[in-house]
């Protein structure tokens, strides 16, 4: 039992990262890239297969025009969400301190 007043430890009040709100925000950051690559990815591998699929076998399915499409809209959605998400996860990198890697760091931003 705790005193009145008091809040018992729990998973949230363990120690916290200096100066950040969450301390697992880039690894959140990170997975959110990751996940947008591999949809951009797999839209686009998808779109390919339509387009060859459209080709090869002429469906004349009412629905076509739409399923064909849906994953060329993907791919750019996903390719919007990538490229912003790369770009917040690269701000969201510090450079290093000493000097020796400082010249690198600039040189690949």
């Amino acid at each position: 039992m705790n005193e009145p007043g008091r809040a018992m430890p729990s998973r949230r009040s363990r120690t916290r990262h200096p100066g950040t709100r969450h301390p697992h925000a880039p690894q959140r950051l990170t997975r959110a890239v990751r996940y947008a690559g591999r949809s951009l990815c797999w839209s686009l591998a998808t779109g390919m297969g339509a387009a060859a699929c459209e080709l090869i076998l002429s469906p004349q399915a009412r629905a076509w025009a739409v399923i064909w499409i849906l994953p060329w809209c993907l791919t750019g959605v996903s390719a919007l969400a990538w490229a912003v998400l790369r770009a917040l996860e690269k701000a969201a990198r510090q450079p290093p301190e000493d000097e020796e890697h400082r010249g690198e760091w600039e040189q690949a931003a």
